[in-house]
């Protein structure tokens, strides 16, 4: 194929956007244009190339498998592009380091040891983004994320942080101090959820347990989760680590523990060099998940 036959630059512009949001609206808000003017981009591609890009059998536009292979290669090389500029023009650097995680990380972890980065780089300019969400990382927008899980990430790399198991928690006041119930007496108590995401349905479903819970679900930010947790208003899922001095003073209780998969809390990044800010800290943040 010749530089002649390739589709506008402004329909591939278009096709990445879509392809790191998943959503037409986003797309459009990303580049500053309608969402009409991304579906119209979108078909012309489509046209262009006489492939089918998307799948619209359902409610919600889904890329095909040829759509996925054109969306991570436009993804890279619009990366590229986008840091080739701000290297020559020296805006890279001055741009904030942009850092999306968790907010249960980010209060529970992060935060009281950030003040120790600032110390040793007080010219770095940050911006944390505490967000149950999985995000996209790229060139003009998140540099690094943290994400609980096994991994791997395709077209990432990641490297582990910190290693821990699930749990769900629940103080004596609301479990009591005997007993504790099975897997199943769970439905019956309170639950406390993460805002974003349904943490506590997905344990259930993953212990093989349909029947929906019966006390009612209480929908919160991550950094006041715990704090729920341990006044009672109802058991949690949450990382170990994140509790473990709480199970010790008697404050929580382990309800039930998940079997270890060998999950845990993973820095990523895209490959490739990265800009000094974001080298030092990856560099910071495992060491002090060593530490």
């Amino acid at each position: 194929m010749k530089w002649r036959d390739l589709p506008p630059l402004s329909a591939l512009r278009a096709f990445s956007a879509f392809g790191e949001t998943n959503n037409v609206v986003a797309a459009g808000e990303a580049l500053g244009v309608s969402h009409a003017a991304i579906s119209q981009q979108l078909r012309s591609l489509e046209t262009h190339l006489g492939v089918s890009l998307f799948d619209r059998s359902g409610r919600a536009l889904l890329l095909t498998p040829e759509g996925e292979v054109l969306a991570r290669a436009l993804m890279r090389g619009f990366a590229q592009m986008i840091e080739a500029v701000e290297d020559i023009t020296g805006s890279r650097e001055a741009r904030p380091l942009h850092i999306s995680t968790t907010p249960m990380f980010a209060v529970s972890w992060l935060m009281p040891r950030l003040p120790d980065f600032r110390a040793q780089n007080p010219d770095a300019d940050l911006m944390l983004d505490p967000s149950p969400e999985l995000v996209a990382l790229n060139a003009d927008g998140i540099d690094v994320a943290v994400r609980y899980g096994t991994g791997p990430w395709p077209g990432l790399e990641a490297t582990m942080l910190l290693q821990s198991p699930l749990v769900v928690v629940g103080a004596p006041s609301l479990v009591g101090k005997g007993a504790l119930p099975g897997a199943e007496g769970l439905v019956d108590l309170p639950w406390l959820d993460e805002l974003g995401v349904t943490e506590s349905t997905k344990w259930l479903q993953r212990h093989g347990i349909d029947r929906p819970v019966s006390k009612g679900q209480t929908r919160l930010p991550g950094n006041l989760l715990l704090d729920g947790a341990r006044d009672g208003q109802g058991v949690a899922v949450t990382v170990r680590a994140f509790v473990e001095r709480d199970i010790r003073a008697g404050r929580l209780r382990v309800v039930h523990a998940a079997a270890d998969e060998g999950a845990g809390y993973h820095v990523v990044t895209r490959p490739g060099v990265l800009r000094p800010v974001l080298k030092a800290f990856v560099n910071w943040i495992k060491r002090e998940a060593r530490a």
